[in-house]
């Protein structure tokens, strides 16, 4: 009897350990800049991007406006499968932090609330064969179904003792995962699931940030990789990808949040001289004590234009001069807020 532990075959390779070095500085500048708190646009904006990039991955057509609006309790015109998609992958990535990513009751528990009402038997392994398929080609049969409990049961065990970087342990663990491909239907936005569930639990920020949207903008490369490392029988490949895919949302993430921190004094002080009736632009710049009508519009003006906290009124004339700004239904919520009233 053979008592080796299983581990997964893949090498570390000199791009891996770039990208390890490259996430850990990622990561160090956004909890200098955030003094080790959660961004707090992070959380719901970029849950939702999560939500929407990883469904649409799996042939899901909803935008992330209309994501958005299913998950606000709005009526969205659109099929039944794929409003219940957004609703179980959002109580999916809600429950995520309780969850234990090496336990198998825990994996069947995410795979049941993931798959409500979408398969015959959430939170079940496949019964039956299963493979992937792009077009008319099958690019991957997975192992036979009997096999998968124990398959399961190993890659858990490994994941559970391994002192592989967590970064690379996670990549590992969602190809080995889409190998198996332990349940009839759901696979994908499980691996994807299950490795930001073991990310978030090396670090908690991982819970919100959306690598899921570069994966699914990359998505021809995603499967290219998964069909690179089943010929290869191993996942390096796979893990070179992911790494980098980590590394581009991080960073996003890191230039959205500068960007956001950058504007957001200036957007304050604006809204705040529209909170008590709406203004021209010459009596803004005025208030603001700006003489640059170039540096009031990036910096001011076109930011709080784009998140809709403010709007163009009507003018009575056709002379721009006679424009005025004011403040969104969203905007005056906003400013509100800034000051502490009610």
């Amino acid at each position: 009897m053979n008592n080796t532990p299983y581990k997964p075959p893949y090498r570390i390779t000199p791009a891996i350990l770039h990208s390890i070095e490259q996430i850990g500085e990622s990561l160090g500048q956004i909890s200098a800049d955030t003094d080790g708190a959660v961004v707090p646009h992070l959380r719901r904006g970029n849950r939702l991007k999560t939500i929407q990039a990883s469904l649409e991955i799996e042939g899901n057509t909803l935008s992330l406006e209309q994501v958005t609006a299913v998950l606000s309790g709005k009526r969205v015109l659109g099929q039944p499968r794929e409003l219940q998609e957004v609703r179980n992958a959002f109580a999916a990535y809600e429950t995520l932090t309780q969850w234990n990513p090496t336990s198998p009751a825990d994996l069947l528990a995410a795979h049941a609330v993931l798959m409500a009402d979408l398969v015959d038997s959430p939170g079940r392994f496949r019964s039956g064969s299963v493979g992937i398929r792009r077009g008319t080609d099958v690019i991957h049969v997975a192992p036979p179904a009997d096999r998968v409990p124990f398959l399961i049961k190993e890659l858990l065990g490994w994941q559970e003792h391994t002192g592989e970087h967590p970064l690379v342990a996670s990549c590992v663990f969602h190809y080995e995962f889409e190998f198996i491909h332990p349940f009839e239907d759901g696979n994908g936005r499980m691996g994807r699931l299950l490795q930001t569930l073991l990310l978030s639990r090396w670090r908690p920020l991982f819970a919100l940030i959306p690598v899921e949207s570069v994966v699914r903008d990359r998505q021809q490369e995603y499967y290219a990789v998964l069909g690179q490392a089943d010929q290869a029988a191993e996942a390096t490949v796979f893990v070179e990808f992911m790494l980098a895919a980590i590394l581009q949302a991080l960073r996003e993430t890191l230039t959205s949040d500068q960007e956001s921190d950058y504007q957001s004094d200036q957007v304050i002080r604006l809204l705040n001289c529209l909170k008590t009736m709406p203004c021209g632009a010459v009596a803004l710049m005025t208030q603001l004590d700006l003489s640059h009508r170039p540096t009031f519009r990036k910096n001011y003006l076109h930011p709080a234009l784009k998140a809709g906290l403010i709007e163009m009124t009507q003018a009575d004339t056709p002379r721009a001069r006679s424009q005025k700004y004011r403040l969104t239904p969203n905007g005056k919520q906003q400013a509100n807020k800034i000051s502490g009233d009610s």
